[in-house]
C-alpha cells in the first residue's frame, strides 16, 4: 500500500513522498516548475544508500528537467520521479505497478518516463495503473534519440573548440556505456572516433564488445585518461574539485544529467580551458522525442530533424559565452530562465 507525504522546498511547484513498506521501496515526485505545460521527467531507480540522497536527487532532476524543456523550446515543465530500492530484492512488476498509482494521484500534473533503471517494459507496467506515461505504444525507447543529441553537441564542441568539421581520428572517452553511452559510442565509432570506455557494470561493457572495439579503462582513471572528448553518460555530480584537475580533455561533452557538482565547476572547467557542454542542452533529445508523440501522431523524422538542432543551440551558447567571458552553463540558464519565465509571465 502507497502512503503519500508532502515534502516542502523552495521554489518547487509539489513534491510527495511515497511509501510501501510492503513492496520494501521509497519513492519521490517532485515537480518543480510548469510555467510551460506538464511536468516531464523520467522516473529513476537507484539503490541510494540514504532517503535523505533520492530527495536530493529528485529535487536536482527535476529542476534541471524545467531547464532542459525550456531550452528546448518544448511546451513542457520540468518533473522527475526516483525511486530509493534494491531493484534484485523486490517484485519488479509491482514495483511499477505502484508507481503508476503514485503517478495518478498528481491527474496528468506529472508525465513519466524512462530513466536509469527504468525501462520500456516498465513503462508498459505503470501504463496499466495511468496514462500519464510516455514512450509506450508511440516514441518508444528514447535513448537512440538521446545519444543522437549528444553526438550533435559533440560535433558543435569539436568545431567551436578544436576548429574541426570531421570527428575522424579523434578519441573519446566515454563514461558509462548503459543504454544511451553504447548508442553514443557506436554512433561514434562510425565516425571514426577512437572509444576509450568505463563502466562499473562489466557486463555493459561486454555487450559493447561484441559489435565495437574500443578500449577498456577502468572507472577510476577514465577521469585522467588522455582524451579529445570526455562523455560522461552514467551519474551526475562527476565534475568536481576533486575530478576536474584530473581531466586530460580539452572538451567535456555527455549525456549524464547535472554533471557540474556546483555552480562554482563550470568556473573550474573555464579556467582549466576546458569547454564544458551544458549537459541539459546536450542530452535533450531523448524529451524532444518524446515532445513529439503528445501532439498526437508520432514522426520519428521530425524528432530526428528537431533533435539535430541541438548542434545549432550548443554553438549559439559557445559563442555568447565566449563573448561574455561566462562559463557555457551560465549563458545556458539564463536562456532557459528567460523561456519559462517569459511563459509564466504571458
Amino acid at each position: 500500500m502507497n502512503i503519500y507525504k508532502r515534502v516542502d522546498a523552495a521554489g518547487y511547484e509539489e513534491i510527495v513522498r511515497c511509501d510501501n513498506k510492503e513492496l520494501g521501496f521509497v519513492g519521490f515526485i517532485a515537480i518543480h516548475n510548469t510555467n510551460r505545460g506538464p511536468a516531464l521527467g523520467g522516473v529513476r531507480v537507484w539503490n541510494y544508500e540514504f532517503e535523505k540522497d533520492a530527495l536530493t536527487d529528485v529535487l536536482r532532476l527535476s529542476r534541471a528537467m524545467t531547464y532542459k524543456n525550456a531550452l528546448a523550446k518544448l511546451p513542457l515543465g520540468g518533473g522527475k520521479g526516483v525511486i530509493k530500492t534494491d531493484l534484485e530484492k523486490v517484485d519488479r512488476t509491482a514495483l511499477f505497478r505502484a508507481f503508476g498509482d503514485f503517478v495518478e494521484t498528481f491527474d496528468g500534473r506529472y508525465i513519466t518516463a524512462e530513466d536509469v533503471n527504468s525501462t520500456l517494459e516498465d513503462m508498459t507496467v505503470i501504463k496499466q495503473q495511468t496514462s500519464h506515461v510516455a514512450t509506450v505504444g508511440a516514441s518508444g525507447n528514447p535513448s537512440p534519440f538521446t545519444a543522437y543529441g549528444v553526438y550533435c553537441a559533440i560535433k558543435a564542441s569539436v568545431r567551436f573548440r578544436l576548429g574541426r568539421d570531421s570527428l575522424t581520428g579523434l578519441t573519446v572517452a566515454i563514461q558509462g556505456v548503459g543504454e544511451t553511452g553504447s548508442r553514443l559510442a557506436r554512433l561514434l565509432g562510425c565516425d571514426g572516433c577512437n572509444i576509450i570506455a568505463a563502466d562499473i557494470n562489466d557486463a555493459n561493457l561486454d555487450r559493447l564488445a561484441q559489435d565495437l572495439t574500443f578500449t577498456r579503462v577502468a572507472p577510476d582513471r577514465i577521469y585522467s585518461t588522455r582524451c579529445d572528448v570526455f562523455a560522461p553518460c552514467a551519474m551526475g555530480g562527476i565534475l568536481n574539485s576533486n575530478t576536474i584537475p584530473k581531466l586530460a580533455c580539452p572538451i567535456v561533452a555527455g549525456s549524464a544529467n547535472n554533471q557540474l557538482e556546483e555552480d562554482q565547476d563550470g568556473v573550474r572547467l573555464l579556467k582549466r580551458g576546458i569547454l564544458f557542454a551544458p549537459d541539459y542542452a546536450a542530452n535533450a533529445g531523448g524529451v524532444i522525442n518524446i515532445s513529439c508523440e503528445l501532439g498526437g501522431s508520432y514522426d520519428p523524422e521530425k524528432a530526428m530533424h528537431i533533435t539535430a538542432q541541438i548542434e545549432k543551440t550548443m554553438l549559439d551558447i559557445f559563442r555568447e559565452a565566449k563573448k561574455r567571458g561566462l562559463p557555457p552553463a551560465v549563458i545556458a540558464d539564463l536562456r532557459a530562465e528567460q523561456l519559462f519565465s517569459l511563459k509564466a509571465a504571458a
